[in-house]
C-alpha cells in the first residue's frame, strides 16, 4: 500500500466535492501563491489557466506527496471573463455572454513528487439568448457570484445553455475527473 500523500492545492469547496468523487483519501489546503499577483495579462487565457494550475500545485509538492493544482477561467470575445462578486456584475456577465459562444478553460496540473503532470480541458458552451428578467431570475436561483462566468452548471446554470461541447462534463465544475482519474491512478495512490 502506497504511503504518498494526496493534497489539493485548493480551498474550493467545488473541487474538493469533485475530488471526493474519485474515492481517495486526501487533504485540501491553501496554495502558497498570491493568485491575484501572478495572473499575468500578456497572456493567452489557456497559457494563464496552465500558470496558475502549475504555480498552486507546485506551491505544496515535496517527496512522497501527489499534489492537484487547478484552474478555471472563461475566455469570451477574447477577454478573460472572472468571478463577478456581485449579483449585479454576475446579471451583467450573462446578459453580455447571452446568446454567444464561449470558452470554458480547466487547466490541471499534478506534482508526484518532482514528475509534473499537466491537462488542460476546453469546454465550448453555446449560451441561449435569454431576456434580463430569466438572467435576473436564474442569479437570484444560484447567486453565482464565485463562479467563472457566474453560472453553476450542477445547479440551476444548464438552463442558460443551448449546447455544451465537451470531452469531460466535470471539467465544467472544476476538475476534469476523467483524465485526473487516470493520472492519479499512475501515480499508484
Amino acid at each position: 500500500m502506497s504511503q504518498k500523500q494526496l493534497i489539493l492545492a485548493s480551498t474550493s469547496k467545488y473541487r474538493q466535492e469533485l475530488l471526493s468523487r474519485l474515492a481517495y483519501s486526501y487533504s485540501a489546503q491553501a496554495p502558497l501563491i498570491d493568485e491575484e499577483k501572478e495572473k499575468d495579462p500578456s497572456l493567452p487565457p489557456q497559457a494563464l489557466a496552465e500558470k496558475l494550475a502549475d504555480l498552486k500545485a507546485a506551491s505544496l509538492k515535496a517527496a512522497g506527496k501527489v499534489v492537484i493544482g487547478g484552474d478555471q477561467l472563461v475566455s469570451f470575445e477574447g477577454r478573460i471573463i472572472g468571478k463577478a462578486h456581485t449579483a449585479e456584475n454576475a446579471v451583467e456577465q450573462l446578459m453580455s455572454m447571452q446568446g454567444k459562444t464561449h470558452d470554458l478553460i480547466t487547466a490541471i496540473c499534478v506534482y508526484d513528487g518532482d514528475k509534473k503532470i499537466a491537462y488542460t480541458d476546453i469546454t465550448r458552451m453555446h449560451m441561449k439568448k435569454m431576456t434580463r428578467a430569466q438572467i435576473e431570475r436564474y442569479v437570484h436561483l444560484d447567486n453565482p457570484i464565485d463562479c467563472a462566468g457566474s453560472y453553476k452548471i450542477e445547479k440551476h446554470g444548464i438552463m442558460l445553455f443551448d449546447k455544451i461541447e465537451s470531452q469531460d462534463f466535470t471539467a465544467i465544475q472544476g476538475l476534469p475527473l476523467i483524465e485526473l482519474g487516470k493520472i492519479l491512478e499512475n501515480a499508484n495512490l
